[in-house]
């Protein structure tokens, strides 16, 4: 006797090939990252992370200014990006009617469209003589700074910020709000005391999602960082680098450099090697978002 499936089987049998396929060339790609940037490991060894200096003619390849500028860029794009894209997810769904509701997410959603090639040339015709004017009388030599990156990063990760945070609040129970106003709370103590503390484990997985896109961000950065090599603090806590050149992994990945390196094995093995750890640190922010956002639905439905 033939068995019979149904296509609801032939749709879940295929689901999990594909997924399994995506996880398999994820993996052989981390793989064969690390195989060729081995070399690397075994002539650097720590230093390769801790290393400040940079130069591939006399074979010394520190990442650490590179390491520095990838999470000082990061950090000032969620800077931006999380009150900007909190804020909107708390009007859109406290304030607005659901029509409106979805005519401004769409608007929002729409800005992750945009090629980040575009955002480049946006960033150089209008950011970068905005940032050189602002502070022209720190003798600063150009536009192209950190903060400019880091900015230009925060308009670019808002949509992912503004959406997911807007999906973190529209899971808390209308019941719980209903009930808190029962209790005498007026709109905003309802936000501050319920929906914000419900969403909460949603939101920090927003946020870590917004992280990890903006440190794997490439073209707009490459554009408008400047792309100077060896720009360590002299200062770690010091303001005065956001307004100067520097690097970033993605920025030096995108960079000449990596035509230079090819044919040279050390220098190549160098090369993957900031590639594997940029893999490294946007999948482990993702998949930690993942798992946040994932607990906390799971928690919501237990309770």
């Amino acid at each position: 006797m033939k068995t019979r499936y149904s296509p609801r089987s032939y749709i879940e049998l295929w689901s999990w090939l594909f997924a399994a396929l995506t996880l398999f060339v994820l993996l052989a790609g981390a793989v064969l990252l690390l195989k060729d940037s081995v070399l690397v490991w075994k002539h650097e060894g720590t230093e390769i992370l801790t290393g400040k200096e940079w130069f591939y003619r006399s074979e010394t390849f520190g990442a650490a200014a590179m390491i520095y500028g990838t999470l000082i860029v990061a950090v000032l794009a969620l800077l931006i990006a999380a009150p900007l894209g909190i804020g909107a997810a708390i009007c859109t769904v406290e304030y607005l009617p659901a029509r409106w509701r979805m005519v401004i997410k769409t608007m929002i959603e729409m800005l992750a469209g945009i090629p980040s090639v575009v955002y480049g040339l946006l960033g150089i015709l209008i950011l970068r003589n905005w940032i050189y004017q602002l502070f022209e009388d720190f003798e600063i030599l150009s536009g192209d700074t950190l903060l400019t990156a880091g900015i230009l990063l925060g308009v670019m990760i808002l949509p992912t910020v503004m959406t997911l945070a807007d999906d973190a609040l529209s899971g808390v129970a209308r019941a719980q709000r209903i009930a808190a106003r029962g209790l005498g709370l007026n709109a905003t103590d309802t936000i501050f005391s319920v929906s914000l503390p419900q969403a909460l484990p949603g939101l920090i997985a927003a946020l870590l999602l917004a992280l990890g896109r903006a440190m794997g961000e490439t073209i707009a950065v490459f554009l408008v960082i400047g792309r100077q090599d060896n720009q360590w603090p002299g200062e770690l806590f010091s303001l005065r680098p956001l307004v100067e050149s520097g690097q970033t992994l993605s920025s030096k990945l995108g960079g000449a450099e990596i035509n230079i390196a090819y044919g040279q094995p050390l220098h190549w093995s160098a090369m993957v090697g900031l590639s594997f750890l940029l893999l490294l640190l946007v999948v482990g922010l993702t998949l930690l978002g993942l798992w946040i956002r994932e607990h906390s639905k799971h928690t919501s439905y237990d309770k």
